[in-house]
């Protein structure tokens, strides 16, 4: 049996140079391992507690009492059990906290002891992390989970909270449904993401990048971003709705000022049924078929309304709205919102918990995407969790810098390395 022997947590970095946390398990026989820990910028208001010093230092955004929390409080909780116990050790972690949203000791440090000890485990029986990672679902919920390729949601064009531009809707994304592979899925990405910045240089536009790697132009309209995507994906050859559709977060809650909905890029105020015609109005004339965050996570009415025109033909997924939260999922589905749901494991706090949402939405009906955040690390495992649970869906960025591209690059070699699993 392998016991874990120490735990060692840092600071370190994101992607838009702001503190996290690095953590570090060490095992008697000397392996060890590490994860780090994402952060969001566009947060649904029912996540758990990303602990912060909100001192001087890095203008409030130092995690040291969370790293401190590792090192002194959750260390020695841990230490002699097995890491194989995934389920035990998160547990044991969340009971010490034991506050509804974590915290006592942040919801940060404890996801990255929960992250590092997955990872150590998997090194330890000389196993890939996906490969662990369906053992970890099997244990927790008695269920087998078959091995997939994701399909990406590439952003390639931001607004809202991800960039400083006149655009409403947060992320226009690609999704390649027509590609054969993963290799091409990619291929077929840089390709339309390369063909939209030649557009948008045509077009006298800037081709700075947001915090995911999207561009980050000033337009006039959401219709204009959409209209140069589907330019983008026809000069490279594809067909849109065909070979190539498009999902939009709109991340409404940002702009909903608790009564309407305030679009200032176009100078729009919509009530939730307006905005409801909105979004049916850009999914008749774009291929479009996934549609995240499409109303104020507070705004239950409107959530009704717009599943109960788009549900039968949209993806419409909770990110804000259920925050991987299978307690407020349940809620959710009771009241018949959404159809789907984002998988973010920092808004929850362990690996056990988010496992244990995704098995809930399965059981559900509830389609499950697994996703990054606007502050992300070099850490790639989101992309084995969407492999080893066979979630089949997959939101990690534009096919650019490397905080997003570590992903990617980490499916190729899963599929380069393992002959059977199939896109999904």
């Amino acid at each position: 049996m392998h016991k874990i022997s120490s735990i060692n947590a840092i600071q370190v970095f994101d992607s838009r140079g702001v503190p996290t946390i690095s953590c570090k398990v060490f095992l008697e026989d000397g392996t060890s391992a590490s994860a780090m820990v994402p952060s969001g910028a566009s947060t649904g208001s029912k996540e758990a507690l990303e602990l912060r010093d909100n001192d001087i230092s890095y203008d409030g955004k130092s995690v040291m009492m969370a790293v401190n929390n590792i090192n002194e409080t959750l260390a020695p909780l841990v230490i002699g059990k097995d890491p194989n116990n995934q389920k035990e050790i998160d547990d044991l972690l969340i009971s010490f906290d034991d506050t509804e949203d974590k915290s006592k000791v942040g919801a940060n440090a404890i996801l990255a002891v929960s992250l590092s000890v997955a990872h150590v485990a998997a090194k330890a029986n000389k196993i890939s992390l996906y490969e662990h990672f369906s053992r970890v679902y099997k244990d927790i919920t008695d269920d087998h989970a078959v091995h997939s390729m994701p399909l990406p949601m590439f952003n390639i064009l931001n607004g809202g909270e991800h960039a400083d531009n006149n655009i409403d809707i947060q992320e226009f994304m690609i999704i390649p449904s027509g590609a054969k592979n993963f290799v091409e899925v990619m291929q077929w990405a840089t390709e339309i993401y390369h063909n939209l910045k030649k557009i948008l240089l045509k077009n006298s536009h800037a081709t700075s990048v947001g915090d995911e790697g999207g561009f980050a132009p000033n337009l006039e309209s959401n219709k204009e971003a959409l209209k140069l995507i589907v330019d983008a994906i026809k000069e490279t050859g594809l067909i849109p709705g065909k070979d190539v559709n498009i999902a939009l977060d709109c991340a409404a809650s940002e702009f909903f000022n608790g009564k309407e909905y305030v679009l200032s890029g176009e100078n729009k105020k919509l009530t939730s049924s307006e905005f409801v015609d909105y979004l049916h109005d850009l999914t008749n004339d774009y291929p479009i078929v996934s549609i995240e965050d499409g109303m104020d996570e507070n705004d239950t009415e409107g959530w009704r309304l717009l599943t109960e025109k788009l549900g039968s033909s949209c993806q419409l997924v909770g990110d804000d709205l259920f925050v991987t939260n299978k307690k407020i999922l349940k809620d959710g589905i009771s009241k018949e919102m959404a159809n789907s749901i984002l998988i973010k494991f920092n808004q929850v706090g362990s690996i056990t918990e988010t496992i244990e949402t995704i098995y809930f939405a399965n059981q559900n009906n509830f389609k499950s995407i697994i996703s990054h955040r606007s502050g992300e690390t070099e850490d790639t495992t989101i992309a084995d969790l969407a492999v080893g649970l066979g979630i089949g869906q997959i939101k990690t960025g534009a096919p650019c810098r490397s905080d997003r591209v570590a992903k990617y690059n980490r499916l190729l070699w899963i599929e380069e390395e393992s002959d059977n699993i199939l896109l999904k």
